[in-house]
This record gives C-alpha cells, structure tokens and sequence, in this order.
C-alpha cells in the first residue's frame, strides 16, 4: 500500500536502540489524526468482509490500532501480553528471540472455535513474537487466522515473512 502521506509522517530515529538500527517510529502516525483515520480506514477495508471476531493485539504497540480495528470491525480484542500481566487463567508459549527467551500470554477462554482471528501487530522484521502469538493462537483452534502489520521490514537479514509463511499476511507499508 504505501500510503505516501503515513510515508511522509513516519519517523526514522537512526541507531535506536542500538548503533545501525533505523528504527520506525510509529507515535508520530498515532499523534497525527490524518495518519491514523488513513490507518484506521484502511485496515478496516482489508478486513470487511472477511468474518473476523476476533483482533489479536500483541503487547503493546499492536494494542493501539488492534483495538480500534476490533471496534470497527464489530469484532472482540485480545491482548497478547507479557507474563504476569493478565488476570486469571491464562495459556502461554515461550519462544527464542535474538537475544534469549520470550513468553507471550492470552486469557485462556478469549478466543474459541467459532472465530476468525486477526492478529495485528506493528511492525514485521524477525517474525518472532508474531510466530508464537500464532502458535498461541492456535492452540484454541479458530476457523481462520490472518496476520496484519502497519509496516514490514524489507532488509536483508530480516527474513519475517519467511516463517510466517502459512498465513494470510497484509500490511500498510513495506520499508526497504
């Protein structure tokens, strides 16, 4: 898609969090109504008519759009948190990350085999929070899950879409 007015107002901050890394900063989309009703309308378009009902948002930029798109998709949320963030039961699955081990969590009766579940995120580089909140997510057993980012990576060493290979995948903007 590539929108060129959310291209315009996307921020690069050069060597964040670390040296070489130019990291997209999504807040100035969030703080710009223009960019986020773009956002909004075109997540919401992709999706229409597609049965979702559930969005899956993964903690804790996924949150922000996920949440807007489950109320105008007439859909319920669900939060993909952390350890030790959610009330109640919940199920969890540990997964590898560049730097050691990860847990991903979800209220174990959020999501049920009737539903058609978006899980959406914010950006797409390594693919491996996504992976496991897809592992996760399956462990309901849901009709149908698609996976939707605002931005994709596109740079060499980044190779996300490759081990997400097994599901629908849509985003706002590839960056290379």
């Amino acid at each position: 898609m590539n929108n060129p007015i959310l291209l315009k107002h996307l921020r690069v901050v050069p060597d964040f969090p670390i040296p070489g890394i130019q990291f997209q900063d999504i807040s100035t989309l969030f703080d710009n109504p223009e960019c986020l009703s773009i956002m909004r309308d075109e997540t919401v378009k992709m999706y229409k008519d597609m049965g979702i009902t559930k969005v899956v948002g993964l903690e804790s930029r996924g949150f922000m759009l996920g949440a807007i798109m489950a109320a105008d998709l007439n859909a319920g949320f669900v939060m993909a948190r952390k350890p030790n963030k959610l009330p109640g039961k919940v199920v969890s699955i540990e997964y590898d990350k560049e730097y050691g081990k990860d847990t991903i969590c979800m209220v174990s009766d959020a999501i049920n085999q009737d539903d058609v579940v978006l899980i959406h995120d914010d950006l797409l580089a390594t693919g491996g929070s996504m992976r496991a909140t897809i592992d996760l997510v399956r462990q309901f057993k849901p009709k149908k899950i698609l996976v939707n980012f605002i931005i994709e990576l596109n740079i060499e060493g980044l190779h996300g879409r490759d081990i997400l290979d097994d599901v629908e995948i849509t985003t706002l903007m590839k960056i290379s």
